[in-house]
């Protein structure tokens, strides 16, 4: 069984020490990722944020070329006034690196509505460069304020129409009509810990779409499955998750394990395409 954890921000820096929470030990970055890789997991997909994070996504990049695989793309939370600032870093590392995805990239309406008109600019700019390389997109869409960040994402992407233009709507927590809606653009949902909480509305989703629309995420170190919730998420807990779209379809984790790995695996640019998962 091979999974990819398409959405992981395991440069951060959760990860850089050996913390204690709750009495027992987190572990370090090595830790996290020698789990990861005995579960297995094949690859850890890092969505890039701003430019203070590309460093170190880099290095991780560099240190496991074939395993953790870097996006670039200006995360919405980090729009400003600096933005220009930040739009040209993103254009000139994706002219030099070969990136798989720009991402993560979206709107977000959650903490405030400050710089909104140019969260909705940089997300415009980097859906197009995202069509012109051929990349796909990993979406974030957080909700606030009484705006619901998926319907206005997903009207942006219909209205500018870009043919090639696919991807993955990150941590997706919406309701049915929204992941039809997603899946009818020719999108991926992104599943990750909401799945397994309580009242996380997902039971009402996952078993209603097909499995070749679903890759699997952790968001890591965010949003930790159930019965890890609110400890550090890291790429391991993906058996959590992929056990509870299982349970919630009916099938095996194997099923589940082959076809979000496969489903994964076909967004991927030719350049990394035969990058297959190792055991």
């Amino acid at each position: 069984m091979n999974l990819i954890d398409t959405h992981a921000h395991i440069y951060d820096e959760k990860f850089e020490a050996d913390r204690i929470l709750n009495g027992q030990p987190e572990g370090t970055r090595d830790d996290m990722l020698a789990r990861a890789w005995s579960l297995p997991v094949s690859q850890i997909w890092m969505p890039n944020c701003a430019q203070e994070t590309i460093a170190g996504m880099m290095a991780l990049a560099g240190q496991y070329p074939e395993r953790c695989l870097p996006m670039m793309g200006l995360h919405p939370t980090y729009v400003n006034q600096t933005v220009e600032q930040e739009l040209a870093t993103v254009e000139a590392e994706l002219s030099r690196h070969p990136f798989i995805a720009v991402g993560e990239i979206g709107l977000d309406f959650y903490w405030d509505l400050t710089h909104v008109d140019r969260q909705f600019e940089a997300f415009r700019t980097q859906l197009q460069w995202a069509a012109q390389q051929n990349l796909f997109v990993s979406l974030h869409t957080r909700s606030g304020h009484d705006r619901n960040a998926f319907a206005e994402a997903a009207d942006v992407i219909e209205q500018l129409a870009l043919p090639t233009l696919t991807g993955i709507f990150h941590c997706f927590v919406g309701t049915l009509d929204e992941a039809r809606r997603a899946v009818g653009m020719g999108f991926k949902l992104g599943i990750g810990g909401v799945v397994t909480f309580k009242n996380g509305g997902l039971d009402q989703v996952v078993p209603h779409i097909g499995l070749e629309h679903l890759v699997l995420e952790t968001d890591s170190p965010y949003l930790a499955p159930v019965p890890y919730r609110g400890k550090r998420n890291e790429p391991a807990y993906l058996h959590q998750i992929a056990q509870r779209i299982a349970d919630l379809k009916g099938i095996s984790i194997d099923d589940v394990a082959r076809h979000t790995t496969a489903n994964a695996l076909s967004l991927l640019p030719a350049l990394y395409a035969n990058l297959l998962p190792q055991a």
